[in-house]
């Protein structure tokens, strides 16, 4: 009968080896990361200008509806729950305008700002983009019904 020594038959990673694949990973994130991370910043630049064309679209239905679009004291809350002050609409849809019974925020959790009557138009959508300030570069500038 032989006597095995569990010492010797016992296998794992040595230190060097973990600490060599955690460099390796380390090094892979940190080419990766920020890819993914401006492409996470592209994506919600384009679901703000997605959800500032959804309010269009509902602000349309609204105007054909009652005649008029509501006004900035109003705001978009007009497009789930039928105004009780201001100028009231006589045919307001049941149901509202927007097909989800809430205000989605900006993709960066503020409030869109409804302005009526607009500066370049009947009426103006904003957010502030990432940063939630007026004006600002790349993902800070702001993106309204108009660009």
């Amino acid at each position: 009968m032989k006597k095995y020594n569990f010492l010797r038959c016992q296998t794992g990673f040595t230190l060097i080896e973990i600490m060599v694949v955690m460099i390796i990973i380390s090094v892979l994130a940190a080419l990766v990361v920020p890819r993914l991370m401006s492409r996470l910043d592209d994506a919600k630049v384009q679901e703000a200008s997605i959800q500032i064309k959804n309010f269009e679209t509902a602000l349309r239905l609204y105007k054909t509806d009652n005649g008029f679009y509501p006004s900035t004291e109003q705001g978009l809350q007009a497009l789930i729950t039928i105004p009780s002050t201001g100028q009231i609409p006589e045919h307001y849809r049941q149901g509202g305008y927007l097909e989800k019974k809430n205000l989605p925020k900006d993709p960066w959790g503020n409030e869109y700002i409804y302005i009526s009557p607009g500066t370049q138009g009947d009426y103006d959508i904003i957010t502030y983009g990432a940063d939630g300030q007026p004006d600002g570069e790349k993902y800070d500038s702001d993106i309204t019904n108009h660009d």
